[in-house]
């Protein structure tokens, strides 16, 4: 096999590189004993550089072309190899070709938020993903720095080495950029041109470059976009308390069922509180509080006198007879006032309130001296010995009956 490749190498008078991948940076080409024959012909095509390697040493790059090996082609290699003497005869030297085309599939993101401080916000954490490309600008440089004698040098080889570089300039560039949190949007395009400069220069010393980089979001914890969507809301709907009544009607149109007459009830409930935030309330001259049943053995709270010549309101028992009510005049101001009634009685039988009676009805009605009384003027209920007015009705009352 060895014979076979020596002979093979003989033969074979052309040195290039038809790359068939899409991710080497570097490909040595293969020689038996790196052993090239003088006047070969060497073919780099557009995109590539060639790097002559002779004893660990670079000794001549070519740019697209196609070159004749001699002597005059390869002054710094003649040198080293002691062509100026004119020794023809096969040479041993390294050849690397180096793609110079953009490779445009890198990724980079923030593996950790940035921190921030915004003027509106405050401190703000960060995060941010997208693209960029890479080319190689200095063959030598990179085969001295990065690729060094690796027969492949693939982009997988350096894409960590340039993701650490990209996010530690982006945090810095995020930091100092002083661009308010809701304009970054608008700015991520002269921000990534920025950082394609400074990333160039940094790169420069490796031999490579960044001609693009693209930021393709810049995003917010979870928390902080959902306040922020709060509040965009609120500026939309503008008046709180007119988007609150709004969203009531609607409830009030679409419920069904159980909501319809909930609806119905809150509907009347906000016309009556309307109609008497708008309509003065008048007051009646001769309106009292009604007067409260009592225990018999409990301490009545004394009522308020009525004006002369004003019956007060009866109080009703909810199985006694109604008081009638006075009637007014249909007519117009000129009218007669109602008729004066009579005092009538109220009773407190067995904790219970009964009554009104007329004067002639108290006798049937179960009036006894210890009977508990009221009428229109009384400031609390008294028992019937203690009432004057009843003196006469009582001797003609008999009194209870014996227990059994």
């Amino acid at each position: 096999m060895e014979l076979f490749d020596k002979i093979r190498g003989e033969f074979i008078d052309i040195v290039e590189w038809l790359d068939d991948s899409r991710d080497t940076l570097v490909w040595r080409f293969p020689r038996y004993e790196n052993e090239i024959k003088m006047g070969a012909r060497l073919v780099v095509r557009e995109s590539q550089v060639a790097v002559f390697v002779n004893e660990g040493q670079i000794a001549d790059a070519f740019p697209p072309g196609t070159y004749t090996l001699e002597t005059r082609n390869l002054p710094i290699l003649s040198t080293l190899q002691g062509w100026k003497y004119g020794f023809h005869s096969p040479f041993k030297a390294e050849v690397y070709f180096v793609s110079t085309r953009q490779f445009a599939d890198f990724k980079w993101g923030t593996q950790n938020p940035v921190m921030v401080r915004d003027p509106e916000f405050g401190p703000v954490r960060l995060r941010a993903f997208g693209a960029y490309a890479a080319r190689v600008t200095d063959a030598p440089a990179l085969l001295r720095e990065l690729a060094g004698t690796d027969p492949r040098f693939r982009t997988e080889e350096i894409e960590g080495y340039l993701r650490q570089l990209v996010v530690g300039r982006l945090a810095h560039a995020l930091a100092t950029a002083g661009v308010p949190l809701l304009d970054l949007a608008a700015g991520q395009h002269e921000m990534g041109q920025r950082l394609a400069q400074v990333l160039t220069a940094d790169l420069a010393k490796v031999g490579l470059a960044i001609p693009t980089f693209t930021i393709e979001n810049i995003s917010l914890p979870p928390e902080v976009e959902q306040a922020l969507d709060k509040r965009s809301q609120m500026g939309i709907v503008g008046d709180l308390g007119e988007y609150a009544r709004f969203q009531a009607a609607n409830a009030l149109e679409n419920a069904g069922g159980a909501g319809e007459g909930m609806g119905l009830g809150m509907g009347i409930a906000a016309g009556q509180h309307m109609a008497a935030s708008l309509a003065p309330q008048p007051q009646h001259p001769h309106a009292q509080p009604s007067p409260q049943p009592q225990h018999p053995h409990a301490q009545p709270a004394p009522q308020p006198q009525q004006p002369h010549g004003q019956p007060a309101p009866q109080p009703q028992h909810p199985h006694g007879p109604s008081a009638p009510q006075p009637q007014h005049s249909g007519g117009g101001q000129g009218g007669p006032p109602p008729l004066p009634q009579p005092d009538r009685w109220f009773l407190g039988v067995d904790g219970e309130q009964r009554g009104p009676f007329d004067d002639a009805d108290l006798p049937a009605a179960g009036l006894t001296p210890d009977t508990l009384v009221w009428r229109s003027g009384m400031p609390q209920w008294l028992p019937a010995r203690d009432v004057p007015e009843l003196a006469t009705l009582l001797r003609d009352t008999p009194p209870p009956l014996p227990p059994s």
